[in-house]
């Protein structure tokens, strides 16, 4: 029963009975400061609170909410993965060249002819080695899980330009190609927005209802000990790293269906805005605490940020001085808060 206790406490970051966990807590400020960000945004910013700007809003935060769950994950374990960018490059290239039309010539304009559901997955298949690469390097060699993964981030993207010739693959690809990222519901509300939340919720059940999503937390919070009461953390955070680099492919395949071409440019910047939103919204970059919902939370406070700065007609180097300042507020907040809990 003491057993129970403890895995419970490392895992919510329980602070007595009768208390609300640390988390929910930090959950519950963070949304505190998304509802206040977007009340301030719709009274200084024209046009912001409509249809079109709220849902362009929604849309905008998919992939970065769908890689950002297995940045959270990875972020719980204690473990980091900055290959992403790269992973959604390679993958939309590699989708739209398995899409091409086979012309029987070389060049941009034609590919393998495969059909889009076997060339997506085939997609997925391939980016899932680099998450196999990453868990190897990590794992079994010990490297540091920064280095490891930047390296094989330069890997997948050297594929993306290989592949897309330093260019991009749009020439040639079937009308289905581009459902996933074009086909609206509601306003401009899509397909991607879907699958997000679909994985979201999936996430969140692994997370709260699964014994699997318990020991990520117990990996985090102590991996010797987590070792030591027979959970096999090599296998678990492997796991991690495959899912981790299969949501990256999702989100290339999300991306190149948008755009309806592959670029071996997309994705850039993308591990570290995965990063920031996640740790904005209030995982611990420690190991241990952290959820799905932070990352949500985290990419709608930045998505607002940027879009209100955007609307406001900064300058982009403006817009960046702007964001970095108040990420920094928001998370001296987000610590602030948390120590006068604790104290």
């Amino acid at each position: 029963m003491i057993e129970k206790t403890r895995k419970e406490e490392l895992k919510t970051g329980s602070l007595g009975e009768g208390r609300i966990s640390n988390l929910t807590f930090i959950n519950i400020v963070m949304i505190g400061v998304l509802v206040a960000l977007f009340i301030v945004a719709s009274l200084i910013v024209p046009n912001f609170f409509n249809i079109n700007t709220v849902s362009n809003l929604i849309a905008q935060q998919a992939e970065i909410i769908i890689i950002g769950i297995g940045i959270a994950y990875l972020l719980i374990s204690g473990y980091f993965d900055m290959s992403v960018g790269g992973i959604i490059a390679m993958a939309a290239v590699l989708c739209a060249y398995f899409s091409q039309e086979n012309r029987g010539i070389e060049g941009l304009s034609s590919g393998l002819g495969m059909s889009y559901g076997v060339a997506a997955a085939l997609t997925v298949l391939i980016c899932s080695i680099i998450g196999l690469i990453n868990a190897f390097l990590v794992v079994k060699m010990n490297i540091a899980s920064v280095i490891a993964t930047l390296a094989t981030m330069a890997l997948a993207r050297g594929v993306a330009l290989i592949v897309a010739r330093g260019a991009q693959r749009n020439a040639g690809l079937p009308p289905e190609f581009k459902q996933i990222g074009q086909h609206t519901f509601f306003a401009t509300i899509n397909v991607a927005v879907l699958i997000m939340v679909i994985l979201v919720i999936v996430a969140l059940i692994i997370e709260r209802k699964t014994v699997f999503g318990r020991r990520i937390f117990l990996i985090g919070a102590n991996s010797e000990a987590a070792r030591l009461s027979g959970i096999k953390v090599s296998r678990e955070v492997s796991l991690l790293y495959i899912a981790s680099s299969i949501l990256a492919a999702i989100t290339g395949i999300i991306m190149a269906s948008k755009f309806n071409a592959g670029n071996a440019a997309f994705g850039t910047g993308y591990e570290f805005d995965a990063l920031v939103v996640t740790v904005l919204g209030g995982t611990s970059i420690f190991g241990g605490f952290g959820s799905v919902t932070c990352v949500v939370v985290g990419a709608f406070i930045l998505g607002i940020l940027k879009t209100s700065v955007n609307m406001l007609g900064f300058q982009p180097d403006l817009q960046l001085v702007v964001s970095g300042v108040v990420i920094i507020i928001a998370i001296l907040a987000q610590r602030y808060a948390i120590n006068r809990r604790s104290g």
